[in-house]
């Protein structure tokens, strides 16, 4: 099993590559535009990812009928998640936006867990998990007011 400390710094290194992602999407979406910024991310994420893929053959994506149909829609949700981001961060800043942003995340992954939705463990919503869900919004509250 993983080490605590190496779950940390990779979940540490994600949270800083969405907080230095985001005012770039930003960025690009008020010079260009909701579509287009969502284009050139996305399509920067398809070219690195391509790399490794052409090294090992393809990997698996040839078994890409194999995966529930549902789940290749899930880059529908990168529009979102960089519309949202793009219309915060010119109105309340970055960290209010990204704050914003992870208390959805917590959110919607709370009641992930508590259904266990999408192959998940179920994890049900208890009284100190509500409460901690309560925290975070009034986080959120107080750092976009």
């Amino acid at each position: 099993m993983e080490t605590v400390i190496l779950i940390i710094l990779i979940g540490l290194a994600g949270g800083v590559a969405v907080g230095l992602q985001s005012p770039m999407a930003s960025l690009l979406t008020q010079r260009l535009g909701i579509f287009e910024s969502v284009f050139i991310v996305h399509i920067g994420g398809a070219i690195i990812a391509l790399i490794p893929l052409l090294v090992y053959g393809g990997g698996r994506l040839s078994q890409w009928r194999s995966v529930p149909w549902y789940t290749l829609g899930a880059g529908v949700f990168g529009l979102i998640v960089i519309a949202a981001i793009s219309f915060t961060i010119p109105r309340v800043g970055v960290a209010a936006a990204i704050t914003t942003v992870v208390a959805g995340q917590i959110m919607a992954s709370a009641m992930i867990d508590h259904y266990g939705l999408l192959g998940s463990m179920v994890r049900p919503m208890d009284l100190s998990r509500a409460v901690g869900l309560a925290v975070v919004l009034f986080g959120v509250w107080l750092t976009v007011k």
